[in-house]
């Protein structure tokens, strides 16, 4: 374990005594202000990597006169790639072109899949046991081409990777609190699935509150596509960074608080999962608890209502559709 003893203060850090370092692949749009996040973390973090094909030293220097104890440094270019990794034990990757106007996800999928299977390549090669944290988009599909990629080195453990699908959860707490006019830190919404149109499951009905037809059908198709107001409003310019860095960030805490051996922690995530393995789905997000070696327990998807198991049959010839794709990308490249 690269941790070093400090005492520092976090914004939003627990009491754990040790530190790691963080490697953020990508600092672009969502990058950087996710890593602005993580310098602020100093009970939890005491390096953070920043790397990118151009501007990262300029990022990092900025960085750096932020007074907390997390030292930063930034790598430029694919020559420095390796060294970024070297010793990182959680490496956050948000590398990838953003959503524009009248894109899917899906659309995403040729430029960010070679991104993403060229990042796990050098993640095999100089921090294996590191744990991964997958936000390029399409996640549905690049968290299987980063698994199948450390399968080919032999260095696959299903308990280090993670889709960050924390958005969608934030997104599903701000809708329905702005619904209900109630403080949206204080509702918990169940997603599960994936991370995308349909194959993102919103359990309103396990919220405990109650909501009108109409209620219900907005909110899901808001939660569902929550990121194309983001796009539209933005009139071509990029797609969700700020909010994405904020869930982003949020789950790199949580796993690194964990990681140190908080207890109790659980964060719908998009890992291996067995809860519809029997469908043929390999990934899906469900509440994740977690531990010191990543995953600890996967929990289920818990009572539907009628309109969900709906929502969930829809889900999963998508979803499917979008794992193979991952996987029949690695094994034609």
């Amino acid at each position: 374990m690269l941790a070093t003893k400090i005492f520092a203060r976090g914004f939003h850090s627990s009491s754990a005594a040790y530190a790691r370092k963080v490697a953020v692949l990508g600092a672009g749009g969502i990058g950087q202000p996710l890593s602005l996040l993580l310098k602020n973390e100093g009970k939890l973090v005491s390096k953070l990597a920043l790397f990118d094909i151009v501007n990262t030293p300029g990022v990092a220097a900025d960085l750096s006169h932020i007074a907390t104890p997390v030292d930063v440094k930034g790598y430029k270019g694919t020559e420095e790639l390796d060294a970024a990794l070297q010793g990182a034990e959680v490496v956050v990757i948000p590398a990838g072109v953003p959503r524009k106007p009248g894109m899917t996800r899906d659309d995403l999928f040729k430029t960010n899949a070679g991104i993403v299977k060229n990042l796990a390549e050098a993640c095999a090669k100089n921090c294996p046991k590191a744990h991964f944290l997958i936000i390029s988009n399409p996640v549905n599909s690049t968290v299987p081409i980063f698994a199948e990629v450390l399968k080919k080195h032999g260095v696959y453990n299903p308990k280090h990777l993670f889709g960050v699908t924390t958005l969608d959860v934030v997104r599903a707490s701000t809708f329905v609190g702005q619904v209900k006019k109630a403080n949206p830190e204080s509702i918990k919404v169940h997603v599960v699935g994936g991370h995308s149109g349909p194959t993102i499951v919103p359990l309103l009905s396990q919220t405990g509150l109650t909501f009108t037809d109409e209620e219900r059908a907005a909110l899901t198709y808001r939660i569902q596509y929550g990121g194309d107001e983001v796009v539209k409003a933005k009139d071509g310019t990029g797609s969700a960074t700020l909010s994405m860095a904020v869930a982003g960030a949020r789950f790199a805490v949580s796993l690194l608080k964990a990681l140190e051996g908080e207890k109790g922690i659980v964060e719908p995530t998009f890992v291996e999962s067995p809860v519809l393995k029997a469908q043929g789905v390999d990934f899906f997000a469900t509440k994740v608890e977690l531990g010191k070696d990543g995953v600890e327990k996967i929990h289920p998807i818990g009572a539907l209502s009628k309109y969900e198991e709906e929502l969930l049959e829809k889900c999963v010839p998508e979803l499917k559709a979008n794992i193979k794709k991952g996987l029949d990308f690695v094994k034609s490249a």
